[in-house]
C-alpha cells in the first residue's frame, strides 16, 4: 500500500471520529434484547444510520414461520455492498441482537453513557461496535481514491444470541452471498483464526408424582436426574485430558446450566429437565461428541425402574477451523494492526461465534474487531458492558488497512 492511501485512510477516520461514535451510540440506545428477540426494529434504525451515512443498504426480512421456530420475534438481515471492481469479495460480519442487560448496572443498559473514554451500554462492545468499526473502515475505503479490485460487504444480522442460523447461515443458504473471505466481530488485540464448538442438549427425565408421605409409591424422577447428572460430572473431568494444540484453547468443558422440574414441596417429582452445555475444541468431531453424549446420559438412565428419559438437541454449533486460504486473510490483519498496535497474535478462543457458518461454507474466516483484549474487561454479558473507543478507532483503521491489502488494486 502506498504511503498516500494510508494517509488518506487515517485523514478521514481521523476527521470523522465523532461520527463513528455518534453511529454506535445510536445503536446502542436502540434495544435488541434476544430474548425476545424483536430485532426487527433496531435493524430499521441500522439502516437508516447507514443510509444517512450514504450507503445503500438491502434489507433482507426472514419469514415468520422460521423466526418463531427459532423462538424470535423479528428478524431482518442487513446487506451493504459496495464494489470497487474486479477481485475477491470480502464479507464484514457483526450481529446486532444482544443478550438482556439484567441487573447491576452503573450507567443506563441503553444509555450510550462515555466516562473517561469508555462507551457504556448493552451490546457496545458485542458486537454493535463493529457496526460502526465495518461500516467506517468501508466509508475510508471509498474516500481514500486508492484504486482497488474486489466487493466489501457488510453483513448486519440478528440472531447470534439464538444460534446464528438465521443470519450468515440464512444469508449463505439463500444465496444472498457468496464472499471468498470474511472477517467476524472480535476484539482488538488478536485474530481468532479457531474457536470452540458448542452442544446444547435437553434431558427430560420423566417418572411419577406420589404424596411425600408414601414416597415408595412413586417414582422420583429428581433422585434420578441426579444420578444422571452424577454421572455427567464424572465423565466431564475426564476431558481436562483431552488437550487442544491451538493456542488460547485448553480442553473440552461441560456445564449444566439449568434445571426445571417438580410439583410442590410435599410431591415426589414426576418430570425434571435439565440443559447442559458442552464445549468442543476445534479437534473433536461434533456428530461424534452428540453421540457418544447421548449415549452415556440414556446409559446412566437405564436400569431405573419406572423412568424414562428422552435427549433433544437444541443447539450444535461446528467449531471455527481453518479452511482455504485463512492464513493470507489473518497476516493481512495482522500486518495492519502492526503500526497501530505493535505486533498482535493469531490465536483462539473457547467461544463460539457466527464466523462458524461461514467456515463450514468453504470460506476462510477470522474474528477481528474493536475491544479490549478479554470478555472480562469488556464486561461482556455482564452490567456495565464498555468499550473503550480508541479500540474501536484503532480497530476501524487496521479493518481499513487490511481491507486496502486484500483487495490490492493499482495505485
Amino acid at each position: 500500500m502506498t504511503a498516500s492511501a494510508q494517509n488518506a485512510i487515517r485523514r478521514f477516520l481521523a476527521e470523522n471520529r465523532g461520527a463513528a461514535e455518534r453511529f454506535l451510540a445510536e445503536l446502542v440506545k436502540t434495544p435488541s434484547d434476544n430474548p425476545p428477540g424483536d430485532c426487527r426494529p433496531h435493524a430499521e434504525r441500522a439502516a437508516a444510520l447507514l443510509a444517512e451515512l450514504g450507503l445503500a443498504v438491502e434489507k433482507h426480512a426472514v419469514p415468520e414461520a422460521e423466526v418463531c421456530a427459532r423462538g424470535m420475534a423479528s428478524i431482518a438481515n442487513l446487506v451493504v455492498r459496495h464494489r470497487f471492481g474486479p477481485g475477491p469479495t470480502v464479507a464484514l460480519n457483526a450481529h446486532g441482537d444482544v443478550v438482556p442487560p439484567g441487573g447491576g448496572w452503573t450507567a443506563g443498559p441503553y444509555g450510550a453513557e462515555i466516562r473517561n473514554g469508555w462507551m457504556y451500554g448493552r451490546g457496545v462492545a458485542v458486537s454493535k461496535s463493529d457496526f460502526a468499526t465495518y461500516a467506517f473502515a468501508l466509508l475510508a475505503l471509498k474516500a481514500s481514491g486508492a484504486k482497488l479490485g474486489g466487493v466489501v460487504e457488510l453483513h448486519f444480522t440478528y440472531d447470534e444470541e439464538a444460534g446464528g442460523e438465521l443470519g450468515p447461515k440464512w444469508l449463505i443458504d439463500n444465496g444472498l452471498t457468496k464472499p471468498d473471505y470474511a472477517i467476524a466481530a472480535g476484539f482488538s488485540y488478536g485474530v481468532v483464526t479457531a474457536h470452540n464448538g458448542c452442544l446444547h442438549l435437553e434431558v427430560e427425565v420423566a417418572g411419577k408424582s406420589a404424596h411425600a408421605a408414601e414416597p415408595t409409591s412413586g417414582r422420583d424422577a429428581l433422585e434420578a436426574a441426579n444420578g444422571i447428572m452424577a454421572a455427567l460430572y464424572k465423565l466431564r473431568r475426564g476431558y481436562a485430558k483431552r488437550r487442544s494444540k491451538v493456542p488460547g484453547i485448553s480442553h473440552p468443558s461441560l456445564v449444566i446450566g439449568l434445571i426445571q422440574g417438580g410439583i410442590n414441596t410435599n410431591v415426589v417429582p414426576d418430570r425434571i429437565t435439565f440443559r447442559l452445555d458442552r464445549r468442543m475444541i476445534p479437534e473433536e468431531n461434533p456428530a461424534q461428541v452428540e453421540r457418544e453424549l447421548t449415549a452415556a446420559i440414556k446409559k446412566a438412565a437405564r436400569g431405573r425402574r419406572g423412568i424414562a428419559c428422552k435427549v433433544r438437541r437444541i443447539l450444535l454449533a461446528k467449531p471455527l477451523q481453518s479452511v482455504g486460504d485463512q492464513k493470507r486473510l489473518a497476516d493481512a490483519v495482522i500486518a495492519a494492526a502492526r503500526p497501530v498496535l505493535g505486533k498482535i497474535k493469531a490465536h483462539g478462543v473457547p467461544l463460539y461465534t457466527d464466523a462458524r457458518h461461514y467456515s463450514a461454507a468453504g470460506i476462510p474466516t477470522v474474528v477481528y474487531g474493536a475491544g479490549p483484549r478479554t470478555l472480562l474487561e469488556a464486561n461482556a454479558h455482564r452490567a456495565d458492558e464498555r468499550l473503550k473507543l480508541d479500540d474501536l478507532h484503532k480497530a476501524t483503521e487496521i479493518v481499513a488497512l487490511a481491507l486496502r491489502d486484500l483487495l490490492g488494486g493499482a495505485t
